[in-house]
């Protein structure tokens, strides 16, 4: 990892794709199933996308997407995992939480798989509420019933 990893505020259509393309797939633990992945992947150029590099090489980025006239959701963010624990999701959430401050919202939302179901979906929790969401809901079925969702919401 390079000294210098930064962050930057995505805007052209194909490169946004691309990012997200070459990082969702590189991370099956968390965007095994295609059809959401391909979701996340169609959607990302609509989207306020932030990106993080390690010199010129993507290796994280992060989506947002209003779903109420004061309420964005943190969508899709993911970071390549010899990257995980170094500081690069918060970076990415910092600056999109700026930029929806900067936009009116007031409040985030993000959703994830319930504590206690999966390892990996547990560090992600603990991720979630290290950056100060607080737990929302639990929606049991959802997505499905082997992957209850659980919201959680910070004011901003």
């Amino acid at each position: 990892m390079s000294k210098e990893i930064k962050i930057i505020e995505e805007k052209e259509v194909n490169q946004k794709q691309r990012i997200a393309r070459e990082i969702l797939e590189a991370l099956p633990d968390w965007f095994g199933i295609p059809e959401a992945r391909e979701q996340y992947i169609k959607e990302s150029p609509d989207q306020p996308f932030f990106a993080a590099y390690d010199s010129n090489k993507p290796i994280g980025f992060l989506c947002l997407k209003e779903t109420g006239k004061e309420t964005v959701e943190l969508c899709v963010m993911g970071v390549l995992k010899d990257y995980h624990r170094k500081g690069i999701g918060r970076k990415l959430f910092e600056q999109a939480r700026e930029k929806a401050k900067q936009a009116g919202y007031s409040f985030m939302q993000v959703k994830t798989v319930q504590m206690g179901r999966y390892e990996d979906y547990d560090a992600t929790n603990h991720f979630y509420l290290s950056l100060g969401f607080k737990e929302f809901e639990v929606f049991p079925t959802l997505w499905d019933e082997w992957n209850p969702c659980q919201i959680y919401v910070m004011s901003l």
